[in-house]
């Protein structure tokens, strides 16, 4: 099995014909699972090409891992599949929940930060990782409120969960700039309280305003200071694989590349620094 290393960007189909053909450097592919693990034709085709050259990393976005709907086994089957298939070590989704009822909300909501909330996540952690019998890294998402019953920090409740579950954390650094505009926070403090020692795979991206709101779009390049929140989150993470993510407003691949480039050169800094 091939880990993600250095620094990635996600395999969308704008870019399937250019990706295929591109020289510049690249160091892996992350892809949304759901796209893939029934389908064939042109996605599975050029998928299988890029794994080929490149280490897949994927990151789901449908298992509702903090919901009260059942985890689906049968879909959980299909991703295992998908996993071994590729030879990919590890399985990335999101601390949220985006289902109830059976109702799929096509939205990545907050849950309370709880000791409930730990306990139920952590049980459906370790059963998901049982069933892809692949350790999992849960990503810290943007919020725009916070759910009542709140018990604790963000931080302390992601540490819990990590805790409790044996799981990983995958890092977004712009979901942490995103949340704390949103909450009048202090960014560089909330990344601090998050569990860094246990991150094993980092995202960064652009986002929008909406009249005072930050929105975590995936539709720019990536500001100043998420690049300085980077850095610092190196510090303390070591040299992890990161990826940009661009899924909105896509723009052609030497773009995507460039703003990959930029997180190369900080990424690279901090390996020489760590020899």
């Amino acid at each position: 099995m091939r880990a993600p290393t250095g620094v990635g960007i996600g395999l969308r189909r704008e870019h399937f014909s250019a990706i295929c053909q591109t020289e510049r450097q690249v160091d892996w592919l992350e892809i949304i699972p759901e796209n893939y693990i029934a389908n064939g034709g042109i996605g599975a085709q050029i998928l299988d090409a890029c794994a080929e050259r490149w280490p897949i990393g994927v990151h789901g976005v449908s298992m509702s891992i903090g919901g009260p709907d059942p985890i689906d086994r049968e879909h959980m089957a299909l991703t295992k599949r998908l996993l071994d298939r590729l030879e990919i070590p590890a399985f990335t989704e999101h601390l949220c929940f985006a289902t109830a009822g059976g109702q799929n909300f096509y939205d990545l909501l907050p849950l309370p930060f709880s000791d409930e909330a730990v306990r139920h996540v952590a049980r459906r952690v370790i059963q998901v990782q049982e069933m892809l019998e692949r350790p999992v890294m849960l990503e810290n998402i943007s919020t725009y409120a916070l759910m009542p019953g709140a018990e604790m920090s963000e931080g302390e409740f992601i540490g819990a969960v990590v805790a409790e579950s044996g799981c990983g954390l995958l890092l977004d650094v712009n979901n942490v700039f995103v949340s704390a505009h949103n909450h009048g926070t202090d960014p560089y403090a909330d990344l601090q309280a998050l569990p860094l020692e246990a991150a094993g795979r980092i995202h960064l991206a652009g986002h929008k305003y909406v009249g005072d709101l930050a929105v975590d779009n995936h539709g720019s390049p990536v500001i100043d200071t998420v690049w300085d929140l980077y850095r610092i989150a190196l510090e303390r993470t070591g040299p992890i694989a990161t990826l940009i993510e661009w899924d909105m407003e896509i723009p052609a691949l030497d773009r995507v590349l460039d703003e990959a480039d930029k997180a190369r050169a900080i990424w690279s800094r901090c390996v020489e620094e760590a020899a």
